[in-house]
């Protein structure tokens, strides 16, 4: 039998989101947005995962779940936390941030990859305030809030380029 990817648990709903305290709001809707992206890849093979649809971008599904954890783990791990962690699948540097080099064989450990990285993303900010501040690679100041907000951003970006693949892959949308 084929492995597919699997169907992601959702956490919570966005409705539970409308009076929540600010870090709940920003975690929920962070989630929301990784659980979506897993959620376009759900049920498809290999093959599926690593295939450009949209021609003529090569992006594809894996290739969204290898570039958000490489930037979960840019942002979150070695800016914020400082952690001296390496790239997870190819760094800033090459200007594709994991979106390159997407192989159908790898797309199991690809998945895991990505969600052992959600897990370490949300170890290190777990505990600091959205206040504490850290300075970015270009000497920027920049808080844990800012962090948590271009998350979100990147990851509804994200999913609109997932909603293409997912339904140009096999005609599913929503």
């Amino acid at each position: 039998m084929t492995w597919k990817a699997p169907s992601p648990q959702r956490s919570g709903q966005l409705g539970d989101l409308g009076t929540a305290t600010e870090r709940h709001m920003l975690e929920g809707w962070l989630n929301w947005h990784r659980e979506t992206l897993l959620a376009k890849c759900a049920g498809l093979e290999p093959d599926q995962l690593s295939r450009a649809t949209v021609e003529p971008s090569d992006l594809t599904l894996l290739g969204l779940v290898r570039h958000m954890a490489e930037v979960e783990r840019w942002w979150f791990r070695r800016s914020f936390a400082g952690e001296a962690v390496g790239d997870v699948f190819t760094g800033p540097s090459d200007g594709n941030e994991g979106l390159d080099g997407v192989r159908a064989a790898d797309a199991k450990r690809d998945i895991g990859v990505f969600q052992a990285e959600v897990t370490a993303c949300d170890a290190a900010a777990a505990g600091h305030d959205l206040d504490e501040t850290f300075v970015s690679s270009r000497g920027t100041v920049l808080s844990l809030r800012w962090v948590y907000v271009l998350m979100i951003q990147e990851y509804a970006r994200h999913n609109g380029h997932a909603d293409f693949l997912r339904e140009r892959t096999d005609g599913v949308t929503g």
